[in-house]
């Protein structure tokens, strides 16, 4: 008696996780060099290895599959700042020095996060060209990673760690200014290595400037703004 054969798009139980992910890996790839619209899912089926009628079982339709990619740049890149922003909660207690330096070190991570995973910038700088589609995924995807250390510098603030009168404007600047690095890196000008230490400068510069013993000492002044987004 001969085994009958699975019809197309119809894989086996026990490779479906894997199949999915390569197929989600793929298409990260392809949204984030050329974008939504000139993305086909018979691209992405050819990339991934599978045919189309797989990619469909597995991730929907193309803005499914769209949306899965940001859900999975977004899981990683969550669980690294969130255990990052936990540590720097715990350092508020210690004082504006530890403060500082749990921020240095949140800073430091979000860098690593995307030295090591560029095509999430590359994915979100995609997205971010036509501001006025597919604004869900800043709603399901960026806000609540922005909003994360955002409650943090305005719980350090109110701690009197250090003094942050627009967190929402601070977090927001410090994400592209990390996403521009990103682009640098991969444009190839010059030495990476150099790029790498000299960013790496710059934000603890930048972050010394705004909440070094200075900053902190015009904190009366910063009062007369508002802490936190209206």
């Amino acid at each position: 008696m001969t085994t009958p054969r699975r019809r197309p798009g119809r894989p086996r139980r026990d490779d479906a996780p894997p199949t999915r992910e390569r197929v989600i890996a793929a298409a990260t790839a392809l949204f984030a060099r050329r974008g939504f619209d000139a993305v086909g899912l018979r691209e992405v089926a050819a990339a991934a290895g599978v045919d189309v009628a797989t990619v469909s079982h597995h991730t929907g339709t193309k803005a499914q599959l769209y949306d899965a990619c940001f859900a999975r740049v977004f899981a990683a890149e969550r669980d690294v700042l969130r255990a990052a922003a936990g540590r720097a909660h715990a350092a508020l207690a210690a004082g504006p020095a530890a403060a500082r330096q749990a921020l240095h070190d949140l800073v430091d991570v979000f860098v690593d996060f995307l030295e090591d995973h560029p095509e999430t910038t590359a994915l979100w700088l995609r997205r971010w060209l036509e501001p006025q589609r597919h604004t869900e995924l800043d709603a399901r995807y960026a806000a609540p990673l922005y909003d994360l250390v955002t409650q943090l510098l305005t719980a350090a603030a109110e701690a009197g760690a250090l003094a942050e009168p627009t967190p929402h404007v601070t977090v927001r600047s410090l994400v592209w200014a990390v996403h521009g690095h990103v682009v640098a890196l991969a444009a190839g000008v010059g030495s990476a290595a150099r790029e790498r230490r000299e960013f790496r400068a710059f934000v603890h510069r930048f972050l010394d400037a705004l909440y070094g013993p200075r900053a902190l000492d015009g904190r009366a002044h910063a009062d007369h703004y508002p802490t936190t987004v209206g």
